[in-house]
Parts: structure tokens; C-alpha cells; sequence
């Protein structure tokens, strides 16, 4: 198949939008080339692997960050709110990802596979992202790695041997959750369903103002406690949030796009131009005609 860079469009939830693979053959395999654009919140019905091959990334949860260098990799699980930064803006930093759903593996929800091996995975609350190291993980790295080529070069009953490299990490995943499902305090369940629901807000009303008051009461919360939730998962505050997220899709259509910068900078809900290139060459040291350049999309 055809190696995509991973475009993370999401719904107003911040559930993303792209069709992984298909009904068939549900997986898709993608290169991300991280030097310039991070990839934003979001989360997917889909467990995740990736194996960064270049650069370092930071991959972070609600609950957890890991730092990740060129050999290393995780494996996110279903339903996860999760993102990843380029530590070192424009330097080069890629990874192999694959997107696929549990059912590649497990078949029917009735079948032992899904019974005894992914559903300890899947219905555990607790576990979110694990990292995997390149010099005590070389197994399931491998796996990872396998699958992604067999995507990429589609051998003779590539389809079997994705599934079996993949049916090796989520056993290698299972057998590193504890015997007993762990659920996370009730705390972290009520800010990540919080947190859900101001992103969602945001989303949608991303060209629109924001005010910290309408963004507090998406979720039902405090002004004060709406700062410390934001603070607590995205280390910023919801107003400058929306501005790197703003800036986020700016940078997309610049690259995606022959739209005016002006006319861009004014879709992505930023009215002072001046203002939109001070923000976008603080966020990614190059100014909006320069990023586009260097780029390499159209003029």
C-alpha cells in the first residue's frame, strides 16, 4: 500500500476523522514527518504503534509523557486522548506508525483471541501508552517495524503476516499489564472527561473568540479549575491552547493549500495579521511565507 503522511483531522470532540484502512483490512500504515508540524489531541477507536526513526518525541496521555529517541517506540491503546511534539522545532524528526483496530486481532468480541488477549488491554482503564526501548524492548520494536514494511511493500500474504506480527505486540503488551486491571482514580476520570469536553468547545469554536468563562462552562466547571485542568494535561493554559492549535492549522493549510496568507491567517481565527506572524514564527521560528517554502508546497 501507498505510505501516507497521517493527516489528524478530528470531529468537534477531537476524535479523529481518517478511516484507518479499511472494513476489510482495518490497519493503515503512515509516515510522519514531524520537523515542523506536532500532531495535535485527538484520540481514535484504533490502538497505535510507532517507532520514531529519526529525532526525538515526546508522546503524552492525560495521565502520562514519555520521550522517545530514534529507535525507540510506543504502543497507545484504544480510546486514548493523546498527542506528540518535536522536542527540538525543525530538526528532522519521523516515525512509523500503524493505526489499527483490535478486530484485525481478535476477530468476533466472542472469540479466545479477543477474550484472552485483547480485552485485558482494551478494558483496562489504566493503561494508556507504553514506551518501548530500543535496547530491552527489541521484540515487540521489531513486530512493529515488520508490520509497517509488510504495508509498505505488500508481499505474498502480507495481509497474514501483519496480522501475526502484530498478534506478537499485543501479546508482548498484554503480558506487561499487571494480573489484575488497574482503574484509574476517579479524579483522573472526571478531568480527562472535562478535558474532552472544553477540547470539543474549542474545536468548535476555534475561528470564533474564545473567552476561559464559555470554555469553563463546556464543562460544567470554575474559570479557576477550567486553568488547572489545562495546566495539569497540556503544561499551557486553554487560551494558548487555542493559539498553538489555531497556529496548528494554519501551518496545515499553508502546506496543504494555495489560499492567501492573509486569508488563511483570518480562517484560522486570527483578524491582526501582524499578530498571526509575531505567534506563528514564535511557534515555528520561520514566518508563514517562509514555512511555506520551505515546505515545498505551491506558491
Amino acid at each position: 500500500m501507498q505510505i501516507p503522511i497521517c493527516d489528524t483531522s478530528v470531529d468537534a470532540t477531537g476524535r479523529e476523522l481518517m478511516e484507518h484502512g479499511t472494513a476489510f483490512f482495518p490497519i493503515a500504515a503512515y509516515h510522519d514527518d514531524m520537523m515542523y508540524a506536532d500532531v495535535p489531541w485527538h484520540w481514535h477507536d484504533e490502538f497505535e504503534a510507532v517507532v520514531v526513526t529519526e529525532g526525538t518525541v515526546l508522546f503524552a496521555s492525560d495521565r502520562e509523557r514519555v520521550t522517545l529517541k530514534a529507535g525507540d517506540g510506543c504502543f497507545i491503546n484504544a480510546n486514548v486522548l493523546h498527542g506528540a511534539w518535536n522536542t527540538e522545532r525543525g530538526t528532522p524528526c519521523r516515525l512509523h506508525s500503524l493505526v489499527f483496530h483490535p478486530r484485525l486481532i481478535g476477530g468476533s468480541a466472542e472469540s479466545v483471541y479477543w477474550q484472552k488477549y485483547l480485552l485485558p488491554v482494551t478494558g483496562n482503564s489504566g493503561f494508556q501508552i507504553a514506551a518501548l526501548r530500543r535496547g530491552t524492548d527489541g521484540a515487540p520494536l521489531a513486530a512493529i517495524e515488520a508490520a509497517w514494511q509488510c504495508c509498505a511493500e505488500e508481499p505474498a500474504g502480507f495481509e497474514f503476516l501483519v496480522r501475526n506480527e502484530l498478534s506478537l505486540l499485543i501479546m508482548s503488551v498484554r503480558d506487561r499489564l499487571p494480573s489484575k486491571a488497574e482503574r484509574p482514580p476517579a479524579k483522573k476520570v472526571r478531568d480527562e472527561q472535562r478535558m474532552k469536553n472544553m477540547l470539543a468547545h474549542i474545536r468548535a469554536h476555534l475561528a470564533d473568540t474564545l473567552t476561559i468563562r464559555d470554555i469553563a462552562a463546556a464543562a460544567s466547571v470554575s474559570e479557576s479549575e477550567c486553568i488547572r485542568c489545562f495546566r495539569s494535561m497540556t503544561g499551557t493554559t486553554p487560551i494558548r491552547y487555542a493559539i498553538q492549535l489555531r497556529l496548528q492549522n494554519a501551518a496545515e493549510s499553508l502546506i496543504k493549500t494555495e489560499d492567501k496568507i492573509a486569508e488563511i491567517g483570518a480562517a484560522c481565527g486570527f483578524q491582526e495579521m501582524g499578530y498571526f506572524a509575531r505567534a506563528f514564527r514564535e511557534q515555528y521560528g520561520v514566518t508563514p511565507s517562509v514555512y511555506r517554502k520551505r515546505s515545498g508546497s505551491r506558491p
